[in-house]
Order: C-alpha cells, then structure tokens, then sequence
C-alpha cells in the first residue's frame, strides 16, 4: 500500500534531504541514527510505555526515510549504503519488537513468530534480487511502513484495549509470513522461464 506511494513521500521530503545534504550529512550517518532511535523505542516498551515506543518508531521511520532523501540529494547512493540501510533496518525491527516482547504486551511465542516472519520476508525479496537476479522483489500483501504503522496504532489503541498491541503483533506476523509466500510465487513466476 504505501510502496504505491513512494514517489509522492519522497518528492514531499526531497526538499529535507537536500538541506541536511547542504548541512553534510550523509545519507550512512542518517541509517545510523535511525537503528540508534529504535532503541528508545525498545526502551520505552521495555518499560511499559507503548506511547511513547510508538513515538520512537514514528520517529525511526521519519529518520529512515531521510537517508534516502540525502542520497538522492547529494548522489551519493551507493550499493555498500543500500545494504547498510537494510541491515540496519533489521536491527531495528528486532529491538521494536524485543522491545514489545519484554514490556510484557505479547506473549514471546507470537512476538518470536512476528520477528522472524519479518526478517524473512526481508530476506526472501534480498534472494530474489540477488540469487534470482529479479530488478525488484517489492510484492507482497505487508512491506515495512504497513509493519510499523500496525505496530504504531496497536500500540496507540492500548491504552483503551490493553490487548490491542498484542494482536498487532500477531497481525505483523501473519502479514509477514504471507509476504514471504507471495514473494517466493512471484520468483518462481519471474524465474521458471529462465
């Protein structure tokens, strides 16, 4: 839903990324500073604060989408900074969600089934480009932004419906492992004729 959306948020932010580009700020600094704010999310719902975790991840995901703001800015986009975007970006999707698991809003199990379907939806599109040599692998019923909004509005919710975080939790998870199938489908698809 919001990968239809890219061109307009990124053309919003465009005028963002070239003045911290002008201020010489690389686009390697920003994903950085996005992983490091992750961790107050992880903090803040360690300690049982889901507003202000939901603030923090609000905040991760505004950071993110700088870095590439800058890099298009500037040029400098590189294929060493792509990677270093993604693996970071795991990193943070493991302290949100860590984060979660230990403020005691979802049981361990499903916050471990929501972890794991997210890094492998990841990896799946990382494979299809790179071992199935796909442009794009974008597919796919959950993307990250859809992830962490559901993760924002459960959190949000909770105040009202103590339970509401969990069951986005288990709503990530279950987006993330269909993810995972339709990515492999459309590699198979792409790939069956080569």
């Amino acid at each position: 839903m919001f990968g239809k959306l890219r061109g307009k948020y990124e053309k919003a932010i465009a005028p963002a990324g070239r003045l911290l580009g002008r201020l010489g700020i690389t686009p390697n600094a920003l994903s950085a500073l996005s992983m490091i704010v992750s961790v107050g999310a992880f903090w803040f719902y360690r300690v049982e604060n889901a507003i202000l975790g939901a603030f923090f991840i609000l905040l991760t995901g505004l950071v993110d989408m700088l870095d590439g703001a800058v890099a298009r800015a500037t040029g400098k986009m590189t294929r060493f900074g792509a990677v270093f975007d993604h693996v970071l970006d795991r990193y943070a999707e493991y302290l949100i969600v860590m984060g979660i698991i230990l403020g005691n809003y979802v049981e361990w199990i499903w916050g471990v089934f929501a972890l794991i379907g997210m890094l492998m939806a990841s990896f799946t599109r990382a494979k299809a480009e790179s071992v199935g040599k796909l442009e794009h692998c974008t597919v796919g019923i959950a993307e990250r932004q859809e992830k962490l909004v559901i993760l924002i509005l459960g959190s949000l919710i909770t105040t009202s419906y103590p339970t509401a975080l969990s069951y986005a939790v288990i709503l990530v998870g279950i987006l993330s492992h269909i993810t995972v199938a339709q990515r492999l489908v459309y590699t198979w698809k792409q790939t069956r004729s080569k």
